[in-house]
């Protein structure tokens, strides 16, 4: 009777702590943030230009530095630059891309909806710090220079707190 006793108790144990985890595992949210790549300069007065033969390769190699990491959504804002930053990610990673607008985001909603999910936003120099900003609820991040392109903010969301880290990617 006392092992019977003993197994049921182990076994409320092992199964109790598996929920537990595995809860939060389903409520870590991370988010990967970029700056789109480098883009055509020729005409300045091309407001919406696409990517230069550098920000191409760029793209390609943001593809390749995520190639371990597994996308459930991918946002961009509806630009040729960061739609085609964003391309050859969403390719790999077989998902559409999202369209946001980065002036109309309503951050609670937006973390609600991506709750337990792996994201990546695409967006510009002043936009990207700002949804950073946004996520992490304070003003952490300034915009990044106009010659930047290879920053990379990592923000985790979950019932323990909020944690970021910007790191750069050449």
């Amino acid at each position: 009777m006392q092992k019977l006793i003993l197994l049921v108790l182990i076994s409320l144990l092992f199964f109790s702590s598996c929920a537990e985890k595995s809860e939060q595992k389903e409520n870590v949210a991370t988010y990967y943030l970029i700056r789109h790549a480098e883009k055509e300069r020729i005409d300045k007065t091309n407001k919406n230009p696409n990517l230069n033969n550098i920000g191409l390769e760029r793209a390609k190699n943001w593809r390749n530095h995520f190639k371990d990491v597994k996308f459930d959504a991918i946002y961009s804002t509806d630009y040729n630059r960061t739609k085609q930053t964003a391309l050859p990610t969403a390719q790999a990673n077989n998902i559409d891309i999202q369209l946001y607008s980065p002036s109309d985001i309503k951050f609670e909603a937006f973390i609600e909806k991506t709750k337990g999910q792996t994201v990546l936003v695409v967006g510009h120099s002043n936009t990207t710090p700002k949804f950073v900003n946004g996520l992490l609820g304070n003003e952490k991040y300034e915009d990044i220079e106009d010659d930047n392109n290879a920053n990379l903010y990592i923000v985790t969301l979950s019932k323990t707190g909020k944690t970021s880290k910007l790191s750069v990617v050449n």
